[in-house]
């Protein structure tokens, strides 16, 4: 299925097949190549299929139920399930008995995207003609789908993981005799090693990722994924479990930016926007598919490799003029969230070494160091948690590192690096344990399209947050180090619903900002209602200029039984109708004649006829689904929507509606056991609205519930009813009145009639260029817009 999707109205596809296999562990070998400007190597894919992970997850959720079920029961999300769309399907008209594999002698069958398929001439018909089943149907193979986009895979094959030395500590039934059985026996034991060996796995996965090829698999490309299958494999189980992908990227990929810093120098970095890391490495899009991963990548000594990881990596010398760098991760996580730079980066250090620097350096802790299981059960999958080390949970202030181009060192030292800490330890103040053990913080180059942009372990931030005084940088830091809690340690199990992860940073920039600057309380209550009247403006401005059905924090899956013969458009011609004439939506309408079901989206103002008809949304899935696990993110390819603020600013105005009505100590106390509650999950909105409610006293949560939260600031387009009742009625703190009155002195100065009397040319010329250096200029913010006048 070659869809060709048009950026302007479609959704973004997310095709790996989730449902059936998942990745647990990427292990990347790439060189980069500034002269060509691509990344070539391979990627090693450790794959744990549905049946086992499923039984594991259960088993997690039931464990983790009882241990919390004196404060309450906990509905943990389902790890291996994510709402999708069918790929494409295969027949069964063609026998496979006819597949050969290409030799490396053979004809090059890399297409115009640059793409080598074997498939193709293996089978000998057209890949677009081609049909398969991606799951287990009849005497068909299984086909692995990944998300892939703007590469060239050039092979693909099995990889031997029982001819590493040493794997056969992992062969638990010597007597297995079918070779590609035990190889399969081996990675599902390597994948679930328990936390406390975590340094062992990474070693095997490291060994693992070496090892030799045992035959080649046959593979197809399309627009938007890599599929894969190995003659004979009939099912996820029988396919096997690690697969090395030679590839390289293309200089116009799409999550990879190549350019240069602000010294002229080139770098390249991956923004992971708006297609997410697909067009980096082939991998499972979908947030459920959550793995580790470790990457050694290869570059000119002259450059630096950063990337996600939990150690601060030192270059090793391979040959003269070449570097290796090597990063891990043993906390799983969406492969979205994935990050690299190399460039000419010099690390920018404090003119003076504070005590609290070199303290916070004294308490950095690996997972080595960590006492693990003593500060309470973790309800996520076994991995070495900061939040069961006690040693952690006191640590204010991570170790951190700043790196920039050389000509933006007094910047950085100015502005950036005296901040570091304060927001690092403010954070600490309101959240608790940090969810990473390092970080570090790039100025990215002067074309990144974003104030900052959050991953594990490392923080991209403009340039332009250096300019100026530190209000800007500090509140932009903020943002980004809240993105460790919310955002990465707790994701979002639909990507549509960015508001948990943006809402929330945005709330609590505003915290932690607060709290770095040492303000008095009144000081930070005026501070925060000044920001909440710019951000109300701006929310209102985005209202009137975006489409209405993007306005919407949440979109909904409703589900509807419908007859074979009533096609998607006659639904929504059905609720047309009853929304224009409010007659009644009947069973036979659009209720079941048959046993088939389905779903369709369903957003404002569709949203009245279906209360109003007692048809409820599900809160469970709120996109399309497929048996397979592929998916769609709505509007995912619009280019509107990358410079839309509306999740932002209704999830800011949500939680900040939250907290002010149950009293900000009551609010940030639940916020602490949330997180400690969902750290290292994906959730959906009613997760978290449902343990708010039930951790709140009685008496503040009156007329409150998930029901009219979803209603009046989830489920609408527009300005939430709540917040627009709240700003009618509040009063103005004394910091907006303070300001409003510098404007409208201004405004009036400006309006005020001016007599000029002609002059000689050079005599007006003289008098304005004597008088321009001595004049002042004075500038206030309102309403979102910037007032000058010279005085």
């Amino acid at each position: 299925m070659d869809r060709k999707l048009d950026p302007s109205r479609d959704d973004l596809p997310l095709m790996a097949n989730t449902s059936h296999i998942l990745v647990k562990h990427y292990a990347l070998d790439l060189d980069v190549d500034f002269e060509s400007q691509i990344m070539e190597g391979s990627i090693v894919l450790f794959f744990e299929s549905e049946n086992r992970c499923r039984k594991r997850s259960s088993s997690t959720e039931e464990t983790c139920q009882s241990e919390s079920s004196e404060a309450r029961t906990v509905r943990m999300p389902e790890p291996c399930h994510v709402p999708g769309t069918s790929t494409r399907t295969f027949s069964s008209k063609t026998g496979y008995s006819d597949f050969v594999i290409c030799g490396k002698g053979e004809k090059d069958t890399s297409g115009k995207d640059g793409n080598h398929d074997n498939w193709e001439q293996a089978s000998g018909i057209s890949s677009s003609k081609y049909c398969c089943d991606t799951g287990n149907h009849g005497s068909e193979d299984f086909v692995l789908v990944l998300d892939c986009c703007d590469l060239s895979v050039l092979k693909v094959e099995e990889v031997d993981v029982a001819a590493v030395p040493g794997i056969e500590k992992f062969t638990r039934s010597p007597k297995l005799t079918v070779v590609s059985e035990l190889r399969n026996q081996i990675v599902r034991e390597l994948v679930t090693l328990p936390a406390d060996r975590w340094r062992e796995q990474l070693d095997y996965f490291a060994r693992c990722s070496q090892a030799p090829g045992c035959g080649e698999l046959l593979f197809d490309t399309d627009t938007w994924s890599l599929q894969i299958r190995k003659r004979g494999a009939q099912t996820a189980t029988d396919f096997p479990h690690a697969v090395r992908i030679r590839y390289r990227t293309n200089a116009q990929g799409r999550s990879v930016t190549w350019t240069s810093d602000q010294s002229g120098r080139p770098c390249v970095y991956t923004m992971g926007s708006p297609i997410n890391n697909r067009a980096l490495f082939p991998c499972q899009e979908p947030p459920v598919a959550m793995s580790t991963w470790q990457a050694t990548v290869r570059a000119a000594a002259s450059f630096v490799v950063l990337m996600s990881g939990e150690h601060s990596a030192k270059p090793t010398q391979l040959q003269e003029g070449c570097s290796s760098w090597h990063y891990y991760v043993t906390m799983p996580m969406p492969a979205s969230t994935f990050t690299i730079a190399v460039g000419s980066w010099t690390e920018m250090k404090p003119e003076t070494c504070s005590s609290n620097d070199l303290a916070a350096e004294r308490r950095s802790f690996s997972p080595s160091d960590a006492d693990f299981g003593c500060v309470g059960v973790c309800c996520h999958v076994d991995y070495p948690c900061r939040f069961q080390n006690a040693s952690a949970a006191i640590q204010e202030i991570i170790p951190h590192r700043v790196f920039a181009p050389v000509c933006l060192q007094g910047a950085c030292q100015e502005t950036l690096l005296p901040l570091v800490p304060l927001c690092l330890s403010a954070a600490h103040s309101v959240l608790g344990t940090h969810p990473f053990s390092r970080l570090d913080i790039l100025i990215v180059p002067a074309n990144f399209p974003s104030l900052g942009m959050a991953s594990p372990h490392i923080i991209f931030l403009s340039q332009s947050t250096l300019i100026g005084r530190s209000h800007l940088c500090g509140t932009r830091l903020c943002h980004e180090i809240a993105h460790a809690w919310f955002g990465l340690a707790i994701g979002a199990r639909d990507w549509t619903e960015e508001w948990l992860s943006e809402g929330f940073a945005t709330h609590l920039e505003d915290v932690f900002w607060a709290k770095a600057q040492q303000l008095a309380p009144h000081e930070a209550r005026e501070q925060q209602e000044l920001r909440a009247c710019l951000r109300w403006r701006r929310l209102q401005d985005e209202v009137r200029s975006s489409p209405e059905e993007m306005q919407v924090l949440r979109y909904l899956l409703v589900p509807v039984l419908v007859s074979a013969g009533i096609m998607y458009w006659s639904i929504r011609q059905r609720l047309n109708l009853c929304l224009a004439t409010r007659a009644p939506c009947k069973g036979t309408d659009l209720a079941a004649e048959s046993s088939l079901g389905t779903s369709i989206y369903v957003q404002h103002p569709y949203m009245l006829c279906l209360r109003t008809y007692g048809i409820k949304p599900n809160k469970e899935k709120t996109g399309f689904v497929s048996d397979s696990g592929s998916s769609v993110i709505k509007h995912g390819l619009n280019p509107e929507k990358v410079f839309m603020q509306v999740h932002y600013l209704k999830g800011y105005f949500l939680l900040r509606f939250l907290a002010r009505r149950l009293g900000d100590d009551t609010y940030f106390s639940f916020l602490r056991k949330f997180v400690h509650t969902f750290h290292g999950q994906l959730i959906l909105s009613q997760d978290f609205l449902q343990m708010l409610l039930e951790n709140i006293p009685e008496e503040k949560g009156l007329e409150l519930s998930v029901e009219s939260i979803f209603q009046d600031w989830l489920e609408s387009s527009g300005i939430p009813q709540p917040l627009q009742t709240e700003r009618q009625a509040g009063a103005e703190c004394g910091l907006v009145r303070q300001v409003g009155v510098e404007v409208e002195k201004w405004n009036r100065v400006s309006r005020r009639p001016r007599k000029r009397k002609r002059r000689g040319t050079e005599e007006v010329f003289e008098k304005q260029s004597s008088a321009l250096p001595g004049r002042e200029t004075k500038a206030s913010v309102w309403n979102g817009h910037w007032v000058s006048k010279h005085t």
